[in-house]
């Protein structure tokens, strides 16, 4: 018989025998190495279906593509499956540097592979006169409506992540170089920008902050009843508005980061460079910009109108003047 694990804990269980579990404190550490608030939910969501997901099976390889099979059945996009297995990998070296798991162990469920992506999601977006729409669906006589539509201008003329909408703060709009600006703007992965703000972003959220009688801290706030201008608002929240008045606008409904893809291409569009384009957006490479906004085909002027391929066609052969009509043609071997 094999001999029982010292510390109670079946081989590759985060759950020993005695019933405490080491699933949450390993979770913990993961998140802890996480430093994007929006990759710190992702992965919790992610680990904590994957934890309730796993038990009686040991955390193995075997076990993790079980998974991903599971996550594959449930027709996920890749991209979704993907970043569901990445804080899996990270649980099994946590795992592993913590004596709860063999280090091929650990390797072996870090080698496993994501799903392969066919292609690019373009996502959605709209033009410009739907966003035109969208930008005049809020009642700008009210407190509320004032708010809803500097959000949307926000969203639409300087394609903001909501995450970094809603950390906006009064001090952050500044002038640089006879121009408004979002200045030192803190995105995904750390990186630092500063944003360009087009006037009529500007007049939207000077409209609103005058309103609500914000003059420091936060730009956009949550608003209770009687109007009362409430300390902070949430992404869900700006979720919810961007889908409201996209129905109200009778457009499909939209998220935040439909209005951002929205503004890049308007962008790209009206004759935008990639390069500005990737520092207006913030990403980390001009690859990452180039499949976020795509290709979009022209079927008016399309790329394979003009060729230069003559139609021509097979032409009817002449019968020679010498031969009648009725006359029979044989065979030069007859």
């Amino acid at each position: 018989m094999p001999e029982e694990p010292k510390n109670g804990r079946q081989e590759g269980s985060l759950v020993p025998r005695e019933g405490v579990p080491e699933g949450e404190r390993l979770m913990a550490l993961v998140l802890d190495s996480v430093t994007s608030p929006e990759s710190r939910r992702a992965y919790g969501r992610g680990l904590r279906e994957f934890l309730a997901w796993l038990p009686p099976r040991p955390f193995t390889r075997a076990s993790v593509q079980e998974y991903r099979a599971h996550l594959e059945s449930r027709s996920l996009s890749p991209s979704t499956i993907n970043l569901r297995l990445a804080p899996i990998r990270k649980l099994a070296l946590e795992a592993s540097d913590n004596g709860l798991l063999d280090a091929a162990r650990a390797v072996a469920i870090a080698r496993v592979k994501g799903v392969r992506r066919h292609g690019v999601r373009l996502g959605n977006w709209v033009g410009a006169e739907e966003a035109g729409r969208l930008l005049a669906s809020p009642y700008t006589g009210s407190l509320r409506g004032k708010r809803d539509r500097a959000i949307l201008a926000v969203l639409l003329g300087c394609a903001l992540r909501r995450s970094e909408l809603v950390a906006l703060r009064v001090e952050d709009l500044q002038e640089r170089e006879g121009r408004a600006v979002f200045a030192d703007i803190l995105g995904k992965g750390g990186r630092v920008r500063t944003v360009p703000v087009p006037q009529w972003v500007r007049e939207a959220i000077l409209s609103w902050t005058s309103a609500a009688r914000i003059s420091s801290g936060l730009i956009f706030r949550a608003i209770g009843k009687s109007d009362r201008v409430r300390a902070e608002m949430t992404g869900a929240a700006v979720l919810t508005i961007v889908r409201r008045h996209s129905l109200l606008a009778g457009i499909e409904t939209l998220a935040p980061h439909d209005l951002r893809r929205t503004c890049a291409r308007l962008c790209r569009a009206a004759g935008g460079g990639l390069e500005q384009i990737q520092m207006l957006l913030g990403h980390a490479s001009l690859q990452t910009t180039e499949r976020y906004l795509g290709s979009r085909q022209e079927i008016a002027t399309a790329v394979n109108d003009d060729l230069g391929i003559p139609l021509g066609g097979r032409r009817r052969r002449k019968t020679p003047r010498n031969q009648g009509s009725l006359t029979t043609r044989t065979h030069p071997l007859d």
